[in-house]
């Protein structure tokens, strides 16, 4: 018999928590998630230091419609579907650049940088009847919301506000905006790739501390051989240390830690005035190690650098992911020329540790051909200390997350995708309640 939505999360005293492989590897819940969640709710989809000008813009994806991210000539932010109103060809083919127009190559239909159509061309000699002009000819546009300088936009009008359903990880976005006083900006160390696994792979491994000693060993050892100096974590030592999790509202999570020297990070060069205008406990936070999850299209990893990651779905066992090197406006040469460095050598396809993750998703997808297994045992870590009634490390912050577990640094806590995907399995719900469908695989 086919799976149900419901028998796809299954939560019980006797199994405890427990994911069907079907989500990552079933057609029909891939068009679920399209459609209910990357088409349904808010989508980070860049900087607003990507468009600083007016008539900047940038191109992207929310879930599988294309979209324009644009500044107009007064300086306000748009999102707007990436489609011609006359038959339907992309009106804009690059990544990024500055245009006060937007031209469609197929019959030459113009929109302005709002996306108000400004042209048909030939209109006068096109017979069009009275109707035609009745109905608006403007490129569609996209709700669109900015917090702390990150645009994010949802083809869903009904979406909550923005702040609201960021909620609680507005503290963890903070804690990367205030590391300036002028906020965050890209820097070099784009790229983009695409990996042959299931997106959420991707989204579990983001906040999964576990797997950093056996997937990343050969990185550890190379790191063993150098000097004190030469990197981030040439001096990290487990023995005492602590790490935790929070699992926010939303489907939103974060994994945290120590960092493995305050002599060693970007934000070392800058500590004393980080102390003065944040405090000593905000100071002490910026300087962790954080990794935090947007649901359900993006990642900010900051160990060795800060990475924003931002992923679209192309099938259930294909995705693309665009990545980022952030860094604090206004940060000292120093500092700025040891983040590239330790970007390049942790982050990206070409560096040391990210192609060790991406062979282990798609050694993942290879695996659920193995159709007879059913259920994943990955989400068991930590449950036992679930219910924790105190978290000082999230009183420090204000925050009030849904769960909290803080532990030995070898924890590896896996209870922090709880949350997201009873939220997940929500939305979902929803969708398929509002649209009347069936719940049941194969309908």
């Amino acid at each position: 018999m086919a799976a149900t939505l419901e028998q796809l999360i299954r939560e019980d005293d006797t199994d405890g928590f427990l994911v069907n492989r079907d989500i990552y590897r079933d057609p029909e819940v891939f068009e679920w998630e399209m459609r209910y969640l990357f088409e349904g709710t808010w989508n980070l989809l860049g900087l607003e230091s990507q468009i600083r000008r007016p008539h900047d813009y940038f191109t992207t994806h929310i879930g599988r419609a294309p979209v324009i991210v644009t500044r107009d000539g007064g300086g306000q932010v748009h999102c707007l579907l990436n489609t011609c109103r006359h038959k339907g060809a992309m009106v804009c083919h690059m990544q990024q650049g500055n245009a006060r127009t937007f031209v469609c190559q197929y019959h030459g239909w113009a929109y302005d940088a709002g996306g108000r159509n400004i042209l048909i061309k030939d209109k006068d000699q096109g017979a069009y009847p009275e109707c035609f002009d009745r109905i608006g000819h403007d490129l569609e546009p996209v709700r669109v919301g900015v917090y702390r300088g990150f645009i994010f936009g949802s083809l869903n009008p009904d979406v909550p506000p923005l702040e609201e359903y960021l909620g609680d990880l507005r503290a963890m976005i903070d804690l990367i905006v205030d590391q300036s006083p002028q906020g965050v900006e890209c820097i070099p160390g784009r790229g983009a790739f695409l990996f042959r696994g299931n997106w959420k792979l991707q989204m579990e491994n983001g906040v999964d501390p576990y797997h950093f000693s056996s997937t990343h060993l050969s990185y550890i050892q190379a790191l063993r051989r150098r000097s004190d100096k030469a990197s981030v974590y040439s001096t990290f030592k487990s023995a005492d240390l602590q790490r935790g999790t929070f699992a926010f509202k939303h489907g939103h999570n974060a994994m945290w830690g120590p960092a493995p020297s305050d002599k060693t990070t970007p934000l070392s060069y800058v500590k004393d005035e980080l102390v003065l205008r944040v405090g000593e406990t905000r100071a002490r936070w910026m300087m962790s190690v954080r990794n935090i999850t947007m649901f359900p299209n993006a990642q900010f990893a900051e160990n060795a650098s800060l990475q924003l990651r931002i992923w679209r779905p192309l099938a259930a066992d294909r995705t693309e992911m665009r990545t980022f090197c952030l860094a604090p406006v206004g940060e000292p040469a120093e500092a700025r020329a040891l983040r590239i460095r330790q970007y390049e050598e942790f982050f990206n396809p070409s560096g040391l540790a990210t192609p060790d993750d991406i062979a282990n998703y798609e050694d993942c997808q290879r695996g659920f051909a193995a159709a007879t297994v059913q259920w994943q045992q990955g989400q068991a870590r930590g449950t036992a200390m679930l219910g924790q009634k105190q978290c000082p490390e999230a009183d420090e912050l204000g925050i009030r997350p849904e769960s909290a577990v803080v532990g030995s640094f070898t924890l590896g806590d896996e209870t922090v995708m709880h949350s997201t995907y009873r939220y997940w399995k929500a939305l979902i719900a929803q969708g398929l309640a509002r649209d009347g469908g069936g719940e049941e695989l194969g309908q």
